[in-house]
């Protein structure tokens, strides 16, 4: 089988710091993971595509990583970042797809699981940053928190021309074995024909150091029911993944939670579909 892995991150920090690699728990992550040290990985579980997913809010990073991407074969996409707010946006988005690798841009993402305002998603400001990401042909990335996600819902409902993809189930309460309201509020997600799923960052949101796999199995259960398989697709949320598991252990757990029916679409079409790559 051929697998897409639809999100990973590199960074290197004698360019920059992660800021967000804080505190003990983390700090396994404070090198450098470079395309390079995913290679040999990727390889060996029979990955042979990826999207790069922005870490950071500053307008250098996606240059970068489309420069990674003209590259090296194996990174196929990337989401970058830019500030949806700026009136400019969509000259921006143009000016990044005529830079060396631009036509590896597929989508932009934000960290509103930083947000203060749980709304964020829904100011007027930000939904023209949004527009202009359909205009362009792009898709958004989700990163948010559960409780983001009624604003979520309402956002791909008024903007039925972009498709939205959610990111780590909308990192779910695994590790406290909480169901509700996430369960609810990401099928009223599912319910919208222009949202999406990747089944990555589970094992980060359980026990890092005891999770099982029927932990994470309820949690599974829910997005392929909502998604269905044709919107979901696999990532691996490499290297923060190896906080608790290998790369391919986090592959393997994602096979076992899927089963045997249609993984195709799961572990390739769907994201080679959404991404365009």
């Amino acid at each position: 089988m051929t697998v897409v892995d639809a999100h990973h991150h590199v960074w290197d920090l004698s360019v920059r710091d992660q800021d967000w690699i804080a505190g003990p728990e983390l700090r396994p992550l404070r090198r450098n993971f470079t395309v390079a040290d995913l290679a040999s990985e990727a390889r060996a579980a029979g990955v042979d595509r990826t999207v790069l997913v922005q870490t950071v809010t500053v307008p250098e990073e996606t240059p970068e990583f489309l420069a990674l991407a003209a590259e090296h074969d194996l990174v196929a996409g990337v989401v970058g970042w830019t500030d949806l707010t700026r009136p400019d946006v969509a000259e921006e988005l143009a000016r990044l797809r005529e830079l060396p690798g631009g036509r590896h841009l597929k989508g932009i993402r934000h960290q509103v699981q930083g947000e203060p305002d749980p709304q964020w998603l829904l100011r007027a400001d930000v939904r023209r940053g949004l527009a202009a990401v359909a205009a362009a042909g792009l898709v958004y990335d989700l990163v948010v928190l559960p409780h983001h996600l009624p604003a979520c819902t309402k956002a791909a409902a008024s903007l039925p021309e972009l498709t939205f993809v959610l990111d780590h189930l909308g990192k779910p309460p695994i590790a406290s074995a909480a169901r509700e309201p996430w369960t609810s509020d990401v099928r009223a997600l599912a319910a919208l024909p222009n949202t999406v799923c990747k089944l990555s960052g589970m094992v980060t949101e359980a026990d890092l150091a005891s999770w099982t796999v029927d932990d994470l199995r309820p949690y599974a259960e829910v997005v392929l029911e909502a998604f269905g398989p044709r919107r979901l697709m696999f990532g691996s949320d490499w290297p923060v993944c190896t906080l608790a598991a290998s790369y391919g252990q986090v592959l393997a757990t994602a096979e076992e939670l899927t089963g045997q029916g249609d993984r195709t679409h799961i572990f390739e079409t769907t994201a080679t579909r959404v991404y365009d790559l």
